[in-house]
């Protein structure tokens, strides 16, 4: 028996698309929030987020120190918008570490540091800090459906997979609704 049969495709998944759009653009909002990027004394909002299919992540991910996702708060993206982005908005600039969504979109409370992949083909754009290649890594290993980062030096909003990634500057993010009048 063929085993691809049983597969699911959750990078094409309905769900976990709207899943991934709606941590994108939470990450866009978090981005276009913060004024100060440009002065090179402000740190703004930094988050890295991972997008997981199967049991577990144990085998290549450690607990990020007492970093822990409010899941008092917001327990799942797409069941209350607002209450999620409020809770990223103070993971964004309190913590450090991943925070693992599963595709069924329930977050995990521990915050994790994903292990490097030994046989990794860099592939690293010049832009890219470690949380962002950390995140190009992750999203190489099978039980990770995506990755997605906040960049708190330039607000740049990036989602990788498969080791691709598409990455927005902060001046481009939302263009498409924003008046560009100014």
């Amino acid at each position: 028996m063929d085993d691809q049969g049983l597969s699911i495709a959750y990078e094409r998944h309905d769900r976990v698309r709207q899943l991934t759009d709606v941590l994108r653009y939470c990450l866009e909002g978090l981005s276009l929030e913060f004024d100060t990027f440009d002065d090179p004394q402000a740190k703004g909002p930094g988050m890295y987020l991972a997008v997981v299919a199967g049991r577990s992540i144990a085998d290549h991910a450690d607990p990020m120190g007492d970093n822990r996702w409010p899941v008092e708060t917001c327990r799942d993206p797409l069941a209350d918008l607002d209450r999620f982005y409020e809770a990223a908005a103070d993971v964004a600039v309190c913590n450090d570490g991943a925070v693992v969504v599963s595709v069924d979109g329930v977050i995990q409370e521990r915050m994790v540091r994903f292990r490097d992949l030994p046989e990794a083909d860099t592939g690293y754009a010049d832009w890219m800090g470690s949380r962002h290649m950390s995140a190009l890594d992750t999203s190489r290993r099978e039980s990770v459906v995506a990755t997605l980062t906040l960049s708190q030096e330039t607000g740049r909003v990036t989602v990788f997979r498969d080791g691709e990634f598409d990455s927005v500057e902060r001046d481009d993010l939302a263009a498409r609704w924003r008046d560009t009048r100014e």
